[in-house]
């Protein structure tokens, strides 16, 4: 596991734009304001970019890579197209599988199963309908929590911009593979709830 993985917070932040179809964010340790890693959506094609500009937009397949500043792969989230529900995947920095995500049928708020590489549940991601709060629950225990952190109100009315931090609990071990999935969760948020 990357050691940038190894902190408890993180502050994501989308790119701003009117008009964009890729997702892209970048992720800042929010103790010194540095910028650490980044999230991109760089393998996009143009039939996917016409249709992420309509109602089909959640349907659409994505591959992002977050890489550290330097370049280097900390992990890869990929899903192919949705028609249903998501099943999308996670992967290390050498391209393993580390874990899934099951998008959870009828669920308010948004609500998936975060499955490691043999399909078993480690923990569930349950959101709010009413707010944009999320919990990652393995039974009556958080491991983590993501709230959206507003960036000005005329800011946000102009633009789809999201901010986010993300908090991990001491209760996850520093080399645990949950906080891959965490992380990326994280990410996936966007894309496969809130879109």
């Amino acid at each position: 596991m990357h050691p940038l993985l190894k902190q408890n917070l993180f502050f994501i932040k989308e790119h701003v734009g009117m008009f964009k179809a890729a997702n892209n964010f970048d992720i800042y340790n929010p103790d010194t304001q540095e910028l650490i890693m980044n999230c991109r959506e760089e393998k996009l094609g143009g039939f996917t970019k016409l249709l992420r500009f309509t109602d089909y937009k959640r349907m659409t397949p994505f591959h992002v890579e977050i890489k550290s500043v330097s370049g280097e792969k900390v992990l890869t989230v990929k899903r192919g197209v949705s028609i249903f529900l998501s099943n999308v995947e996670v992967l290390d920095e050498n391209d393993h599988l580390v874990g899934r995500f099951k998008q959870k049928f009828f669920s308010i708020g948004g609500k998936f199963d975060v499955l490691d590489a043999n399909d078993n549940v480690v923990c569930t991601l349950k959101g709010k309908w009413t707010s944009w709060d999320f919990k990652f629950m393995q039974g009556n225990d958080e491991l983590a929590g993501v709230s959206k952190k507003w960036a000005g109100l005329g800011k946000e009315l102009f633009t789809t911009a999201d901010n986010y931090m993300l908090s991990i609990s001491d209760k996850v071990r520093k080399e645990e593979p949950t906080r891959i999935l965490i992380l990326a969760a994280v990410m996936c948020i966007d894309m496969v709830l809130k879109e």
